[in-house]
């Protein structure tokens, strides 16, 4: 049981004195035994405080001095650690703090300072100027720093043991004086006073800091740990920064500008963006390794301005178009991954990037030798660039977008070809007799060209094309698959809208028609009693769906001109009101001949077909003869016969004999002809487009767009009825969906003033008015 008494603030001298001082009686076991009582712990304070001899405190110093004096000079101590520490208690509860902390400080001053001594007369050797010095140099510099590290690291552990012995004072009196340092700082602070702020020692460590780095850097193997060690001793000591940070930046920005410019003129770019690469990944190496974290972003700022910043343009310029002409997609990759560390390097890029897709893209687009292929070049061009964008450029949106705009930029500067190539190409793939594609690659290919098809400004160019091949598939019998047909149509729904499409569903809907319109037109001709040998079958065309034909009038023979009328009387009595126009020009037909090797079908067009019965009449003709007979146009009757005479299967022969066909040339029938098929196909003729087509078909574009523009300009005065000539304009600008120049919109302006659709203000010839 323990008395209630006021406790006082007391002191353990089991080191001074013998006997147990500590106030604690303990009852003998013997004696509780006898008195059957449990056992009792029963603690007094001293009634007084105990008093120190009179040389007690000098007596203990000289003793803890001895030990440090030990424990700087790197020798044994003679006195018990535990005995030390006790030591520093006892002198602390007796108000001897202040004293025994200056007494330390100033002991511990003595011995840094003496230290000091060996680095300021460490030899410093001046070797001249010659290609050893530097390495002579850097192995005096490195014995400098490896005694600097041998102090620094004596230093830190001589002062973690006399901290160990003052534990006492350092947790009591100093943690109590908040403008104390503790025994630890103090050390540091007296470390950074006397030997690293002096300006020799300081500038010779750096240096040499500086020096193995730059070795380092140069390929040399250096000690790390080393660097490791003193760059920690500069940042404990809290002078890294102003000490070295600030001179090491200095000199890496001056090493990298001289090895950017350097390499920039001796390497191509592929090497020199793996070499950037490489010096990023060893500066961050050489952070991780032994400089202060603090230095990360600076340095490898420092080295992204000098080897990427400075040089963005002359990159580009000198590796943009190779990397991307070689598809060299690592390269790529690294390119986009470093711009993208600079500032203002992807905005770079960017424009690089777009200038150039539209010289490349511009160079397909422009160069008529090159029109055969454009479409296909542009096709895998577009690929390319799609491959490039999403794997090197991460699908940047920025980067997708401008490659969008460049594609528009230069497939327009040369207006309504790129448009008509598209249609053509289009025909090609979608026509009997192209084995290239599987349905999948078919429907694959489709949407890869709708995608060029969305750049191109006018796209009625292409519908004026597309329109008069898709006839010539349909009505020759030319097509692959109707179900490609209509998924190309469906895509071009979609894009462009029901309006678009409207006249070449209209046309499928008139194949289908005449399909139902031919099953019964057999069955009357089988219920009539002169039936013909001849089978005939007729597609009924809408003519606004269709492109225009130039009509032509034959001389068809008598059979065929019997069953015209036969059918027009079947056709008109089932659609009063109705009116027909024969049109021969994509007519074909299937001629039984016989040859000296066998009989053979002959698959031709209707003027070769009328061009061949004649040889059923004599056995050779002129071209006066020929023309006089069949009433077919001068130009079509030469393309006819050269087709017949001059091409793979020459079922007529022409004397003289040539390429070409002129008026002097006379043919007769090729009874010697031969070939490995029954039936042989003569009529690709047809599917093929003559200048004159073209023109027209052109032509006929143009003429439209005048329709739509008159039609634009009075919908608009009509909705508006006074507006300015600008606003007009703009207004136009807005709802045509083809490419007009300002002046062609003057002219059309013009032409509906003089019809009277529209006047001129008479104070204001800006302003016009619509007349009702």
């Amino acid at each position: 049981m323990a008395e209630d008494i006021r406790q006082d603030k007391k002191g353990n001298f089991s080191a001074l004195m013998e006997h147990n001082s500590n106030g604690v009686t303990r009852t003998s076991a013997l004696a509780a035994s006898k008195t059957g009582a449990s056992k009792k712990l029963i603690i007094k304070n001293f009634k007084d405080k105990p008093k120190l001899s009179e040389n007690y405190t000098e007596d203990t110093w000289l003793k803890l001095r001895e030990a440090v004096s030990a424990i700087q000079n790197s020798t044994s101590i003679k006195y018990n650690l535990e005995e030390l520490y006790q030591a520093v208690e006892n002198l602390c509860s007796y108000k001897v703090s202040p004293t025994l902390y200056r007494q330390l400080r100033q002991l511990c001053e003595d011995h840094v300072q003496a230290q000091i001594q060996q680095f300021r007369e460490y030899p410093l050797h001046s070797f001249g100027i010659c290609s050893f010095s530097l390495k002579y140099k850097s192995v005096d510099s490195l014995s400098f720093l490896k005694r600097m590290n041998r102090c620094w690291q004596d230093h830190c552990r001589q002062t973690i043991m006399i901290r160990s012995i003052f534990l006492f004072l350092d947790r009591t009196y100093i943690l109590q004086n908040s403008l104390l340092p503790s025994i630890w700082d103090t050390g540091l602070e007296l470390f950074r006073t006397h030997i690293v702020s002096d300006s020799g020692v300081q500038k010779r460590t750096v240096d040499g800091i500086l020096e193995q780095i730059e070795l380092e850097r140069s390929g040399e193997t250096v000690d790390r740990s080393l660097l490791r060690s003193l760059l920690g001793m500069l940042s404990d000591l809290q002078v890294y920064k102003e000490s070295f940070e600030e001179r090491f930046l200095v000199e890496t920005n001056r090493l990298y500008a001289a090895e950017g410019q350097r390499l920039m003129q001796e390497r191509d770019v592929p090497e020199y963006l793996h070499h950037v690469a490489r010096r990023l990944e060893e500066e961050n190496d050489r952070v991780i390794s032994y400089l202060d974290q603090s230095t990360q972003k600076p340095l490898v700022y420092c080295v992204e301005k000098q080897l990427l910043g400075e040089h963005m343009t002359s990159i580009l310029q000198k590796g943009l178009s190779v990397l991307l002409d070689e598809n060299r997609v690592t390269e790529l990759t690294l390119l986009y991954q470093l711009f993208s560390k600079v500032k203002g390097g992807l905005h770079t890029l960017l424009q690089f990037w777009r200038d150039y897709i539209k010289a490349f893209g511009g160079e397909i687009v422009g160069t008529p030798e090159k029109d055969k292929d454009m479409v296909q070049e542009l096709l895998d061009f577009k690929d390319k660039m799609d491959n490039v964008v999403h794997t090197c450029f991460a699908r940047n949106e920025s980067f997708v977008n401008a490659m969008k705009e460049a594609f528009e930029a230069f497939i327009n500067k040369r207006p309504n070809k790129p448009a008509e190539l598209i249609a053509k190409y289009v025909d090609s793939k979608l026509r009997a007799g192209n084995k290239e594609a599987t349905e999948e690659e078919l429907e694959r290919i489709l949407d890869k060209i709708m995608i060029i098809f969305r750049f191109i400004h006018g796209k009625d160019v292409f519908e004026a094309f597309y329109k008069k091949d898709l006839a010539k598939r349909l009505l020759v019998g030319k097509s692959a698959s109707v179900d490609a047909e209509k998924s190309m149509l469906s895509k071009l729904k979609h894009e462009c809208g029901a309006a678009f499409t409207s006249k070449l569903e209209g046309m499928f809907k008139d194949m289908e028609l005449s399909k139902d319109i031919m099953i019964h037109f057999k069955q009357y001709t089988q219920n009539q009693s002169d039936s013909s040998n001849i089978e005939l079958t007729v597609n009924i065309l809408t003519m606004g769906y269709w492109p225009s034909y130039t009509p032509m009038d034959v001389h068809l023979p008598a059979e065929m001109v019997k069953l015209q009328e036969v059918f027009k009387v079947f056709y008109l009595g089932k659609h009063s009101g109705r009116k027909l126009q024969w049109q021969p020009t994509l007519g074909h037909a299937v001629l039984k001949t016989e040859f000296k090797e066998g009989k053979k079908e002959l698959q031709v067009s209707l003027f070769q077909t009328l061009v061949l019965l004649m040889f059923n009449e004599g056995e050779e003709f002129s071209v006066e003869e020929i023309r006089t007979a069949t009433g077919i146009e001068e130009g079509e009757l030469k393309r006819t016969l050269q087709s017949l005479a001059c091409g793979k299967a020459r079922v007529l022969n022409k004397n003289p004999r040539g390429k070409d066909v002129e008026d002097g040339d006379r043919f007769n029938f090729n009874k010697d002809f031969k070939h490995k098929l029954f039936r042989i196909k003569i009529n690709q003729i047809q599917m093929k487009e003559t200048v004159e087509e073209q023109v027209s078909t052109t032509e006929r574009v143009f003429q439209d767009r005048q329709y739509q523009i008159d039609a634009a300009v009075v919908r608009i005065m009509k909705m508006r009825k006074t507006l300015s000539h600008n606003l007009l304009v703009s207004e136009l600008y807005n709802q045509l969906k083809f490419p007009v120049k300002p002046g062609d919109l003057k002219k059309r302006i013009e032409s509906l003033i003089d019809r009277d659709y529209m006047e001129r203000d008479k104070d204001t010839p800006t302003q016009y008015h619509y007349v009702a």
